[in-house]
Formats: structure tokens, sequence, C-alpha cells
């Protein structure tokens, strides 16, 4: 595929042995394509400066739009702005206030939109070759066309944001990182380094030789012969990539999956001695199948032998681009011969080969690269080493920053980093290590420092997707959702740094987080009204009382035990200009809850009555809640608005009250 670009930038051609050179410049400079890197030169073009976003590749949007259509998410609370806004313009496709679960093609459309609105040169097929810096400050970058390697293009700009998976950007301007796995013992953390725990893993006595029970004849493929380091110590293994596969089982949308031309069965012989160790004949017990619309898939990873090709990347990171290719090319043939392999092989149990059979690919994905994903799941690869080191005490709450510029609230969550022989019981078996799905805490906040590099090595960079963490805490932090999130908050920062000619560590933080307070899409539209359970003051005499949890929205809920008496918990609000809202409670999914809930939405003149049918309504995604009309309202400057969860109705359990939501309507 070959895109046109336009440079509406200041350019510069020269022509020097054969090397063409031009240069651009412009305020800020996105390099990365990602959702981030879209996310951030939308912002900066919204603030009103010129900005030039770079891909390497040919596609937008990152994991976002190649496969990963089942977000990771952890709690609601922590999209905002911009990342929201995705959600909710996913959503609009779908006829839905939000959509968190999506097909590939309606995500790089969503992106390609951004893009088109906000009016933003892209350099499609270009990556950086090297950096040039004048103190602290990165001066330009150099690009090569990945076709026309004798094509070279200086990018000059005030502002740099790294959005790249790799970090490529940060590693060549000279900032300090790391790969792999710290020891515990440097940050004081408890779940870093080597872990072999009990999830994706093999169970107990499968043998890892090519012969059972002779070591002589060699381990298995994908087996490495490392010994196993003691828990908690670094190194520099990364964890396992794959691809987030799209297959659907509609026929006439479908293209078979050929056997791939490279394919070799050896590979797969220990997913044979891992399915007669489980006994179980279902496809889903070794891929996981995530359902998207229209009979699609978002296959992940599942159980010791799966989509993960583990151990064959620690190399990417700092890998020449040639080598990287390599690599993707080699994940993307064990992928394809993998799903042949379990669809083919006369020694997969049938009702295995049978399930697979029913999935091809999908005719209207990916229709430039032959219907499957360009883009690998590069999960971790550098971090910064920055201003502030974000680590497992932040995750859990144990430490706390004031310069918050985004949340996160996922488990800290590794995949496996390796696969080796271990002993036990005098009996050598294949495991896996590096593993980890440890839930931390609530959501927390990640300090603006996190994503500046020290102010010693450069003061005009920021790294919102690789940035400062520790792996274990990066692996709370890596999720589509909080990525957007900082790439506008790191947008916000350039524009600043640039308008009050500073460092961008000494930007006003408290100017990032007012944007989302005012002005969360940066176009002057009208907020959403939130009012949550902490904004909300109750007499516990009543019986009302909060419960400190993260499975609602934010950290917290209210809820109300079965009681005589009529008895309100009131959500007050206000609007700030004339209109018709839509007003949504979030329902959360847990037992003891009434299966039907009376509530009140009034404005101090009138008020409407609705009933919440638990049994009505459907909770999609990884959270345990959901957004839940109560209706449309005009409402009025002036009005004093309000929610109220009540005892009245069908009561059978708890009332549960946890936040309120009110949006404008407009049109996307």
């Amino acid at each position: 595929m070959r895109k046109i670009i336009l440079f509406l930038l200041s350019a510069v051609l020269f022509v020097n042995s054969g090397c063409v050179r031009q240069k651009l410049e412009c305020d800020v400079c996105v390099y990365g394509g990602t959702s981030a890197g879209v996310i951030a030169a939308y912002a900066v073009a919204k603030q009103g400066k010129k900005v030039l976003l770079i891909e390497p590749g040919y596609r937008l949007g990152g994991m976002s739009s190649g496969g990963l259509g089942q977000t990771d998410i952890g709690n609601k609370q922590v999209v905002k702005g911009l990342a929201l806004d995705f959600y909710r313009r996913v959503g609009a496709h779908y006829d839905a206030l939000e959509h968190w679960i999506f097909e590939p093609s309606v995500a790089e459309a969503v992106f390609k939109d951004y893009i088109e609105r906000g009016n933003i040169e892209v350099m499609y097929g270009h990556r950086i070759l090297n950096a040039e810096k004048k103190g602290t400050q990165l001066t330009s970058i150099r690009l090569e066309n990945v076709e026309k390697f004798l094509e070279r293009t200086d990018v000059e700009a005030k502002m740099f944001i790294d959005c790249s998976y790799e970090g490529d950007l940060l590693a060549r301007a000279g900032v300090s990182y790391t790969v792999g796995r710290e020891d515990n013992s440097l940050y004081n953390e408890t779940w870093n380094g080597v872990q072999m725990l009990e999830k994706h893993q093999f169970p107990d006595r499968v043998d890892p030789y090519v012969e059972k029970g002779n070591p002589k004849s060699g381990l298995l493929w994908g087996i490495s012969d490392a010994k196993l380091k003691e828990k908690g110590s670094g190194d520099k293994m990364l964890q396992a990539y794959n691809f987030r596969i799209c297959l659907t089982d509609v026929p006439e949308n479908s293209v078979p999956i050929g056997r791939p031309a490279d394919y070799d069965s050896t590979k797969y012989e220990l997913l044979l001695r891992l399915i007669e160790a489980k006994k179980d004949n279902s496809l889903h017990s070794y891929i996981y199948f995530g359902r998207m619309p229209n009979r699609k898939t978002d296959i992940n990873n599942n159980g010791g032998f799966s989509t993960d090709m583990i151990g064959m990347n620690h190399n990417f990171a700092e890998a020449s681009y040639k080598e990287r290719e390599k690599i993707i090319v080699a994940h993307k043939s064990y992928t394809l011969g993998l799903l042949w392999f379990l669809g083919n092989d006369k020694r997969v149990p049938e009702p295995i080969r049978k399930e697979m059979l029913r999935w091809g690919l999908p005719k209207d994905e990916y229709v430039e690269y032959g219907n499957w994903s360009p883009q690998l799941y590069i999960r971790e690869a550098r971090r910064m080493i920055g201003e502030y080191v974000a680590t497992q005490a932040n995750c859990e709450n144990r430490i706390t920053v004031n310069d918050g510029i985004g949340m996160a609230a996922y488990t800290m969550d590794s995949h496996n980093c390796q696969r080796v022989v271990i002993e036990k019981d005098g009996i050598a078996m294949v495991k896996n290590e590096g593993d980890v799905q440890i839930h931390g805490g609530l959501p927390y906040d990640i300090s603006y420092r996190s994503i500046t590099p020290k102010r010693e090595e450069c003061t005009n960079l920021l790294v919102p997707v690789c940035l400062s963490a520790s792996h274990i805490a990066y692996g709370s932090i890596r999720m589509e959702p909080v990525f957007m999130l900082l790439a506008q908050s790191a947008a916000k920062a350039a524009c600043l740094a640039i308008d009050a000619s500073v460092k961008v560590q000494e930007v006003n933080v408290r100017e990032i987080q007012r944007m989302y307070e005012e002005d969360p899409l940066l176009d002057g539209s009208v907020p959403d009204i939130l009012v949550d359970d902490v904004d909300v003051e109750f007499d516990e005499s009543e019986g009302w009382y909060r419960v400190q949890a993260g499975n609602g929205y934010g950290r917290s809920y209210i809820l109300l035990n079965p009681t005589r008496g009529n008895k309100r918990l009131r959500y007050p609000f206000e609007v700030k200009s004339d209109g018709r809202y839509t007003v949504y409670t979030y329902y959360i999914r847990r037992g003891g809850s009434s299966k039907v809930t009376e509530i009140v939405v009034g404005n101090g003149k009138n008020e409407s009555k609705v009933l919440l049918d638990a049994g009505s309504i459907t909770v999609k995604g990884q959270t345990s809640g959901e957004w839940v009309s109560l209706g449309e309202y005009d409402l009025q400057v002036g009005d004093k608005c309000y929610v109220d969860f009540t005892n009245g109705g069908e009561v059978t359990g708890q009332i549960c009250a946890d936040a309120v939501l009110v949006v404008k309507n407009k049109m996307y």
C-alpha cells in the first residue's frame, strides 16, 4: 500500500550524490502513529500549533486498530479527555454512549477522522535514524524512507513527543532507559524480576524432551536451556509478544487460513503434550476467544502454550530495523502455523480441529495486508528512566503523587518471559516463567515526571508510551486508553512549554489538570458533569455506607441494606448551559444488589421515576460496570438538578449507588 504525503510545513529539498534530502520544520514532532500518536498530534493541532506525525508503517492506531478490540481498562474512571472521546466515537458507530469492544476497521476509521478533522500532516513509511541535540535541546531528527533508503528527511521542531511502542526516539536522543526486568531490590518491589506462578502454566510432569525421558534427544522447540534464576532477580528478558487475532465464523466474509510456506509442525509438539496432560478437548482452553461485533474475534494468549511466542522477542527492543522485521515475520509465521496446526494436524483431537476450522480471516479487515494485522503486540520494549519512576508502590496506592496527569487501574500484568526445564521430585518438566497477574489497588495517579526525561539529559522531549516505570508497574500502566490519556497530557505540556519558553520539566502541571476539568476535548465543548459517590454527603444513621472497592466507577460506591421507611440518597448537579442532556448512572454487576432499583431524576420543578431493572442490563468487556441511561431531559442554567437513589420500587436486596454522568447531547 502506498500513500501520498502532502507537506504543508516548511520544506527544503537537497540532492547530493544520489541521496535525496529534505528539511521540514514544525512546532511539535510526534513520532509513532500509535493510538497515543494520533491523539497527541490531534491535541497539538487543536491548540493551534504546527504538528507533524511520523509513522514508520502505513496504518494508524497501533494496537487499538491492530486487533486489540477488547479494551483493557481496569476502571473506567481513568479514561478521560480525548481517550474517552475515542471510545465515544467508536460507540457512535455501534449506537451506544461508549464502546470498548470493537472491530479493527472501526477503530482505524476513527483515528483517520482525527487526522482529517485536525488537518494533520502525516509522514507514512519513515523511521528515525538519528537525532541532533544542542545541549539538552533536541533540535532535529533524521528519518529514512522505508522504501527509498537513499531518501533522508531532517525534521526540526521546538518539541518532540515519542509515541512509539519501541522508544526509538528517546533512545536516539540520548535519554536513559532500561530493557527487561529490574531486580526486586532496586525499587523495593515484590512482583518484579523472575516469577514462576500458576497462570498460563503447564501442569506438572509435562516432559520437555524430543524423546520423552531422554535428555540426549534435545529439548522440544520453544524450550530454553537456561537455568532458572532466583525469584525476584532481574534480567534483560521481555515479556512475550503476540498478534491479537481477528477471525470470523461468517462463511461469506471468511478467508480460509492457509498453511504457511515455512510451516514446521515440530514447533507445536509441546502443545500436543499439553493437550495430552490436560485431557481437555476444547479449543477455547488453548486460545482465548474475545468476541467482537459482527461475529469477529480478538484472540489472545491462553494457557501454557498458545499465541504468545515465548522467549523469541528478547532482542527486539535493541534490534536493527532489519532484525525486528525478521522477528515480526517469525511471529506471524508461528501464529498462522499454530492456527493451521489446530485445524489440520490429525494428532489434534477432532473436537478442537472441527471448532478451529469454523474460523477464517475476515475479508473486510486489514484488506491491504492480506487480512492479517500488520501490528505485532509489542507489550513492552524500552522504558525511560525519567524524572520519576513509577513502581509497584504506586500501583498499590502506598505512594501517591501530587502531579498526576493521568490515571491507571489495571492489574500488575506481565506475560511469560521464558520457557524452561525444572526438576521437581526428581522429574524433569517444562514450565513457563514470568507471568504475573496481581491486583494492585484502586485507581492511581501517574506523575507528570514519569513522561519527562531527566532534565540534565533532554528538556524538550515527552514520552507518554515508553514512560518511566519499573517493569511490573509498566505492566499496569501499559493500556491503550492510558497511553492516549498520557499522550494528550504530553501534547498540552509541549504547547505550554512553547508558549512559556520553558523546559518540559518546568511546565505548570496544574494547567494540564485544568484542561481535563474545563476543556477535555480541546474544542470548547461542554464538559460532561460527573458526580461520583465521593462527592456525596450522607447520614450513616440512615443506613447508607461507603464501600472502598475498585469494581465500580472509581475507588468506592455507596450501599443501603434492605430497610423499611423511605430512604433517599441525592446526587446533586448543575448545568452550565441550557440544552438537552442524557443522564446516566453507573450500574455495578455485583451479588446482593436489588434486581430493581428506583431512581428519581429531578430539576427542582419536575421529577421522573426510573426503574432500573438489572435483568435487562448487559455489562460488556472486562469491567464490572456499565453506564445505563436514565433518559433525556431538558435542563437549564439555574435548575437545581439531582438524581436520587431510593428504596422504593421492587426492592429485594441492597441498593447500590455509584456515579452519575450527565452528557449534553451532540452529534458525531
